[in-house]
């Protein structure tokens, strides 16, 4: 039996939604504010906002916030490379880096995740890679569930704490 890759994990899911609209889904702030965050503000390299429609390009750095949790709880990181089309990779703190592949399989547009470089000490296995692979099963749930159906399943409630869904 192999030792299991702490390192990083994958997690899929099909969605039915075209390949552009899931990856305006990543790559725009009113795209990913509408099944991941709360608030997404880009900056590009000069310091200038990114207008909510307009596609991030790699270099630039985000300001990330999610309901059900304070102002404080915020993700500051950078896009690493994208490709205006069904690629998009960036940086997630201490949690490692991200890359989203949008592709077809069998005549379903599948949303790939990978998450690497997550640290492998007792606090990148519990926190990060537990942790971060029980919230993209959700988040990845939530954006199927809103491009499939309008449902946003996501709590944006801060009194309610330790759910699933924030």
């Amino acid at each position: 039996m192999t030792e299991y890759n702490w390192n990083q994990f994958t997690t899929r899911i099909s969605v039915g939604a075209d390949k552009s609209t899931l990856y305006k889904a990543w790559a725009t702030r009113e795209g990913i504010e509408s099944w991941f965050l709360r608030l997404a503000e880009y900056r590009r390299p000069d310091g200038a906002t990114r207008l909510a429609s307009a596609l991030v390009k790699p270099g630039d750095i985000y300001t990330w916030r999610w309901h059900g949790w304070p102002d404080e709880a915020e993700e500051l990181g950078k896009i690493l490379d994208c490709n205006d089309n069904d690629y998009f990779r960036f940086s997630f703190g201490q949690a490692g880096n991200c890359a989203v592949t949008i592709k077809e399989e069998s005549g379903h547009n599948i949303v790939d995740l990978v998450q690497s470089e997550i640290p492998i000490d007792e606090k990148g296995k519990h926190y990060w890679h537990l942790g971060c692979k029980t919230g993209w099963t959700f988040y990845l749930t939530n954006l199927k569930s809103i491009l499939e159906g309008g449902i946003d399943l996501r709590n944006k409630d801060q009194s309610l704490k330790n759910v699933v869904n924030s």
